[in-house]
């Protein structure tokens, strides 16, 4: 899962459920998906509310035989977008943009489904711990652990599994930066220590996790609205508004 990293001058405003999560939010990314991938297809125009929210947005494969589903892009921001262009953007990026897999072809169609997941709720944590599984999804900064000099920092927000109370002080060119969505850490079975253990890697830290750096952590929490459409939700509505503009 790839991420734009935030921006906290633009995303220090709570953003609320109050507006979920909607499966023509769905609809709409498919649509702008199928359209680039098929040049005579006209667009569908939304109807939903273009409020602005951080966003991302996930293509599965489900596979015909088994049903199960296997990740094949995923790429968001937590930087509040307009829905109308962030969900649009947002589909082309991770289909043809996520550097893990190839560009998504028009062969596949018929086998994807479409997750749009809207952010809300963000809160700075008062620890790497302060957090519940299955609520919350994670997003992490910390230090190169060659810069954490404990002795030096003025921060007194205590480590959750240490008695110290000091933290390094963060500076915003040196930090390493990761992010998992609320579903991730049910699905695989973390505890709060190994999910945080397991961001530290994604984000590029190949060393030793010790507690200093687990400390060093400064963690926002954040909740998640979702929809979840497959191919064939996305051609019945289609054609369904494509009925409408005929008659």
């Amino acid at each position: 899962m790839s991420l734009i990293p935030p921006d906290p001058a633009k995303d220090s405003a709570p953003l609320s459920k109050t507006q979920a999560c909607i499966p023509e939010h769905c609809y709409y990314a498919f649509d702008s998906l199928y359209c680039a991938l098929s040049p005579s297809a006209t667009p569908i125009a939304p109807t939903f509310v273009d409020d602005p929210y951080p966003l991302f947005i996930t293509w599965n494969t489900r596979s015909s035989r088994s049903g199960r589903s296997r990740l094949r892009g995923c790429i968001g921001t937590f930087e509040p977008q307009p829905l109308y262009e962030g969900l649009a953007d947002y589909a082309l990026t991770s289909a043809f943009r996520d550097s893990r897999f190839r560009k998504i072809d028009r062969s596949e169609l018929q086998n994807l489904e479409c997750c749009v997941s809207l952010l809300t709720d963000f809160e700075d944590a008062d620890s790497y711990l302060d957090w519940t599984i299955g609520v919350h999804g994670i997003h992490i900064s910390f230090p190169h652990p060659s810069l954490l000099n404990s002795s030096s920092s003025s921060s007194t927000t205590p480590s959750p599994l240490s008695s110290s109370s000091y933290l390094p002080r963060l500076t915003r060119k040196q930090n390493f930066t990761a992010t998992y969505l609320p579903e991730v850490i049910p699905e695989q079975g973390w505890d709060k220590v190994e999910a945080v253990d397991s961001a530290i890697q994604k984000a590029g830290w190949n060393g030793t996790i010790t507690e200093d750096i687990r400390r060093s952590v400064k963690l926002r929490r954040y909740q998640s609205s979702q929809c979840v459409i497959d191919w064939d939700d996305y051609l019945s509505w289609r054609k369904e508004h494509e009925a409408k503009a005929k008659a």
